[in-house]
């Protein structure tokens, strides 16, 4: 009897420990997902107007596929963040816990996944391509190809994810709220044979299809640049120009494992926990909210990783690029304006006062330069 009371008492502060642990891993939550949202929304935005027009050194495929990726990144953000896990941290019931909205925002969090997911693999492809073949450098280094296949990467994205708006089911669930029993609508998965095929390929649509590509074609790529340099355009082989041909590929190809481990490290924990959720866990009977069962916080901490990737391609940007630093600190700054009006006045003012041969060697001693023999033109 003694000792039952004295493994009571042990319980007890283990108890108090776990439920404190769940509220820090909700507090945590409730204040990164609209950090998330505040700080990676405007980041896109700008890094779409960085990259679209300012002079970054990336050639016009490059630039069309950042510019897209940028963009549905934001929608990404918009759709999953904002709308879904902001307001389901900080609402007793969303908007989205109701028909029709429980399978359009699924639909709508899926094609903008799907869209930035497969938007890097097509670009590393192409990026492959490009140096593999001189055929495809002419086809592939087109605009307009480059525009219709990220036109088409984003139609077929939402068309494939129609079918996650059906696995989606809306029930009232009873749940306790400040010591309370209330009963609330709730969105959430269907016990059913098609949901859990549904969500295999999405699995592997979204996650392991991707990051495998991603590894193979980036290791293609690294070897590839160790043969040929012709993936930079010409503006890029004038600023190499001069320096180390093996120290810049060296570089180059720890810049894009940079960007392949980020995308691989950030996507690969919510590919795993996901198969495992939504296979063995995938019954209504699981409470997905109870952060006590691990495989719910390992969910959540995944999930988080996967969302932090659609907020980073700025910051990668700046970390890869120099020409991007460079060109941000100008338009921080303003010095963009001052040296293109600078550049203006004395284009302007050489037209007007030129009156001397450039190819006159520069002197010590003082010019007097006159004027003479002005004709007026009209």
């Amino acid at each position: 009897m003694a000792l039952l009371q004295v493994l009571a008492c042990e319980k007890l502060p283990c108890s108090e420990m776990e439920e404190a642990g769940v509220n820090i891993f909700v507090t945590v939550q409730k204040i990164y997902y609209p950090t998330l949202c505040i700080m990676g929304i405007p980041a896109n935005l700008f890094t779409f107007y960085m990259v679209c027009f300012c002079k970054c050194g990336m050639s016009d495929t490059a630039t069309i596929y950042l510019s897209c990726l940028a963009i549905v990144d934001t929608f990404y953000l918009v759709w999953v963040i904002l709308l879904d896990l902001t307001l389901n941290f900080w609402l007793l019931r969303p908007f989205w816990h109701s028909q029709p909205w429980c399978g359009i925002l699924g639909f709508l969090q899926y094609g903008s996944l799907y869209s930035s997911t497969w938007i890097v693999v097509i670009f590393t492809i192409e990026r492959y391509l490009v140096l593999r073949s001189t055929v495809a450098k002419q086809h592939f280094s087109q605009p307009w190809v480059t525009k219709l296949t990220c036109i088409a990467v984003v139609l077929v994205s939402h068309i494939v994810s129609v079918p996650v708006g059906w696995i989606n089911n809306v029930t009232p669930v009873s749940f306790l709220v400040d010591g309370e029993n209330v009963t609330q609508p709730r969105c959430h998965y269907r016990d059913e044979t098609y949901t859990t095929v549904i969500v295999w390929i999405t699995s592997f649509l979204s996650g392991g299809i991707p990051i495998v590509l991603v590894i193979i074609f980036n290791y293609l790529i690294g070897y590839h640049l160790c043969r040929a340099s012709n993936l930079f355009t010409k503006e890029e082989r004038r600023v190499m120009h001069g320096r180390s041909t093996r120290g810049m590929l060296r570089r180059t190809i720890l810049l894009l494992g940079t960007v392949s481990v980020t995308f691989v490290v950030l996507s690969l924990p919510r590919f795993v926990t996901y198969c495992i959720l939504r296979t063995k866990y995938n019954n209504e009977y699981f409470d997905r909210d109870d952060y006590r069962i691990p495989i719910n916080v390992a969910g959540d901490l995944a999930n988080m990783l996967q969302n932090l990737n659609s907020s980073t391609n700025f910051l990668l940007y700046c970390m890869v690029s120099r020409r991007f630093r460079r060109e941000l600190v100008q338009v921080v700054t303003c010095k963009a304006k001052v040296r293109e009006l600078g550049s203006v006045l004395t284009h302007t003012t050489m037209r007007v006062f030129s009156v001397m041969d450039h190819k006159a060697s520069p002197s010590n001693n003082p010019v007097t330069v006159k004027l003479a023999n002005f004709k007026q033109t009209e």
